[in-house]
């Protein structure tokens, strides 16, 4: 199976010349760990262009006006160019946006580590070990480099970072000076240092929220809307003289303004400064189903389908839209449903960390075992996660196995549930486990903590919820009603016998129909991807579902509203 890197490595070799390469994008490929030199980055990209140019041959197979033509031969190998260079630049800030969104998770875990035993050093090995990600494998890193010295690497990696996050610097002084601090305002410098991370992550990103508010209207409003409206305008147009036709429209409504809402979505998503990375499935999971792509038959029949009975029916014009929307939009439910259910699944498991782990922390400070308190937690907090603590309790009283082992062994309550913040709450108890009664003060903190980072995301998501919540309506049904009515208008200007005026004809409306409707498809994976990518960071699963259900909704929707104007008027 050939991989992105193979296939960059064969795409260079139709630029053999030598290049030069950025030190940015080096450090890019280095970010994403990638095996690609910068320098073949660069050669892919030309070479990506001389190619490009051998794939506009079939256009002179139609009859393409010829400015129209120029204007591919001009425009789609500096796309092409323009692509293949800024492609890493692009992953490594999405990685790095997902990465800073579990500082106040680290940071988090090395404050309450330092309120059961307060070493440092043994602090940020534990946040770092208990984590996954960029942000833990680099402070790990940074740690390592710091073996043999005075230092606990700490320092040099808040310096590394906070180009892109200001607060993780102070966080991390302050850190550092609460080891050497007196016993009375130890606690108040742990409690300042976690503050200090949390009110950075709300001020970013309210600041960000404030920022994109502009943009994102004008990208709805000229964009989306004020293009669809113009839709009933199109065949007017040559009526009054203008010489229009149908790869003008195609060129405006499948080439331009996609492409323009592309590079707008990426210029909002690369601003944001954190995203609270999702938890990660993968197909090897085990409640996510074998052959997981076989489900998306389904899709394909129903729009095959879908594709032949609109034909038959006499609507040939909508026939590829119906068809194509329908059975790429049911594919992705099929196949992404179950994935789904899995993700929402590991969401229930930490909706009630936080009741837990007080209740925990308030039985351990009192005397009681951390063992014995994880079993009361099982039978008095509710829904999936007291399950799982009571899942842990059993295998502890059955098999005799430690708090760790019970949580994060082979057979353990959290083993197929990947939640990092459900993992480093099981490694702190499994430390509280060997201190005892002083330790409960620190799991109260870590359950206090979590409301915080809660309440924190919940905010986070509402503020970005009012900016891009009309996305996602537009999208699936606002956007396909106004294009289907405009659509529908147009089919009867063009039934009017208008030649009367200066000999002009109406505007041939069959081919404007599927023009707008592959528009309108194409919307639901722009506009559904960057709402939800700015809400959640990107969550794979989450956005192919709802990409999906917009797509199942908008093509009922469009090719409805496009019938029903042909039939009542």
């Amino acid at each position: 199976m050939m991989t992105i890197a193979t296939l960059f490595e064969s795409v260079a070799k139709a630029y053999p010349w030598d290049v030069e390469a950025s030190d940015e994008l080096a450090e890019s490929l280095s970010f994403i760990d990638s095996s690609l030199r910068a320098e073949t980055v660069v050669r892919a990209g030309y070479g990506a262009g001389i190619c490009s140019i051998g794939l506009l041959i079939p256009l002179f197979a139609f009859p393409v006006p010829l400015p129209i033509v120029v204007f591919f031969v001009l425009a789609t190998p500096v796309v092409a160019v323009h692509a293949v260079h800024s492609t890493p630049r692009l992953l490594a800030a999405f990685r790095r946006t997902e990465a800073l969104g579990d500082t106040p998770s680290l940071i988090g875990r090395a404050v309450l580590r330092m309120q059961v035993q307060p070493a440092l050093e043994s602090a940020v090995r534990f946040a770092a070990s208990t984590g996954r990600g960029p942000l833990s494998e680099n402070l790990s890193a940074h740690i390592d480099r710091s073996m043999g010295t005075p230092r606990t690497g700490l320092l040099s990696f808040a310096d590394e970072w906070a180009e892109w996050f200001p607060a993780l610097r102070r966080s991390a002084h302050l850190l550092a000076t609460a080891q050497e601090a007196p016993e009375a305002e130890r606690t108040r410098t742990l409690d300042r240092a976690l503050s200090a991370i949390l009110n950075g992550t709300r001020n970013q990103m309210a600041d960000f929220t404030a920022s994109i508010r502009g943009p994102t209207t004008a990208l709805f409003a000229f964009g989306v809307m004020l293009p669809l409206a113009l839709v009933a305008l199109v065949p007017s147009v040559p009526m009054v003289g203008i010489p229009v036709n149908i790869w003008m429209v195609v060129l405006l409504y499948n080439i331009v303004l996609p492409a323009a809402l592309v590079a707008a979505s990426l210029w909002l998503l690369v601003r944001r400064p954190v995203a609270f990375p999702p938890p990660q499935i993968n197909r090897t999971h085990p409640d996510v189903p074998d052959r997981l792509w076989t489900r998306a038959l389904c899709g394909i029949a129903i729009g095959l389908g879908t594709y032949v009975g609109a034909r038959a029916v006499g609507y040939a014009e909508l026939a590829p839209v119906a068809g194509l929307g329908l059975g790429t939009g049911i594919s992705l439910l099929a196949v992404y449903g179950p994935v789904l259910r899995v993700r929402n699944y590991v969401r229930d498991v930490e909706a009630y960390l936080t009741d837990a782990l007080y209740l925990v922390g308030r039985q351990v400070a009192e005397g009681e075992s951390v063992e014995s308190a994880i079993e009361l937690a099982g039978n008095r907090v509710p829904a999936e996660t007291g399950e799982v603590f009571a899942r842990a309790a059993g295998l502890q009283r059955r098999l005799h196995l430690s708090v760790e082992e019970a949580f994060l062994g082979e057979y353990g309550a959290l083993e197929s549930i990947p939640s990092p913040r459900a993992h480093g709450t099981a490694a702190l108890l499994a430390i509280a486990s060997d201190e005892g009664r002083p330790a409960g003060r620190a799991i109260v903190s870590m359950a206090d903590h979590l409301e915080e980072l809660e309440e924190l995301e919940g905010e986070t998501k509402r503020n970005l919820e009012e900016v891009t919540g009309t996305l996602d309506s537009t999208a699936a049904y606002f956007g396909p009603l106004v294009a289907g009515a405009t659509v529908g208008l147009a089919n009867m200007m063009a039934e009017m016998d208008l030649s009367s005026l200066d000999g002009a004809t109406a505007f041939p409306t069959e081919q404007l129909a599927l023009s707008v409707g592959v528009f309108v498809l194409t919307l639901c994976f722009i506009l559904i991807p960057l709402s939800l990518a700015l809400r959640h960071g990107l969550d794979r699963a989450l956005i192919s579902y709802h990409v999906g259900r917009a797509l199942t909704a908008a093509t009922v929707v469009y090719v409805f509203a496009v019938v029903a104007i042909d039939i009542v008027f």
